[in-house]
């Protein structure tokens, strides 16, 4: 978040606090029509904030966090439907659509666009087998870089892309502090 304009950081982080809510709410889906049932709630939760703020349930502290940053604008349904499609996904293709959905309406959201590449790398990650994951990664490499122009004045968004392309790179493997020079460097210099 340091690297989000300051006025930007409270709106952009109740965005990436809802994203890993749906994320969690994934992984933790034993029977997708049970996590159906808590994405069509967060869908309706979306729809309220942007029509009717004040009529959000109290008690739920995102659903504050967002009214605070989000009341009254729409769009956040657009990554309740990609978490939804990634639920609902039977096969590969499915998979790679609905990760790249989820990660282009995100950065959409976070101000930016690019987000295809990051989304494919979040699929990857909610994969239960390691032959779906790595060829979640392969297509992480296949798809086109972004340049640096797709991000103009986002450079989180950038350091993100970047980031998830040198991990999927190594089929998921960790290299730290690679990755935490690559990131100073997008940082620093944005390159």
């Amino acid at each position: 978040m340091v690297a989000v304009p300051r006025e930007r950081r409270p709106a952009v982080t109740t965005l990436w606090a809802l994203a890993e809510r749906l994320t969690r709410l994934l992984r933790d889906a034993r029977e997708p029509l049970i996590g159906q049932i808590k994405l069509a709630w967060w869908r309706d939760m979306m729809v309220v904030l942007a029509d009717d703020p004040a009529a959000l349930p109290k008690g739920e502290p995102l659903l504050a966090d967002l009214q605070a940053s989000w009341a009254g604008q729409g769009g956040l349904d657009a990554i309740v439907d990609g978490a939804e499609a990634m639920l609902l996904a039977e096969n590969a293709a499915a998979r790679r659509d609905a990760g790249a959905g989820f990660g282009a309406a995100l950065f959409r959201l976070s101000g930016g666009d690019g987000g295809e590449r990051w989304g494919l790398f979040w699929a990857a990650g909610l994969q239960e087998g390691a032959e779906e994951a790595k060829a979640l990664f392969a297509d992480v490499r296949a798809w086109p870089r972004p340049s640096r122009a797709v991000f103009e004045g986002n450079r989180a968004l950038l350091m993100l892309d970047r980031w998830a392309a040198a991990i999927a790179g190594r089929d998921g493997e960790r290299h730290w502090r690679r990755e935490g020079g690559l990131l100073f460097r997008i940082g620093l210099i944005g390159r």
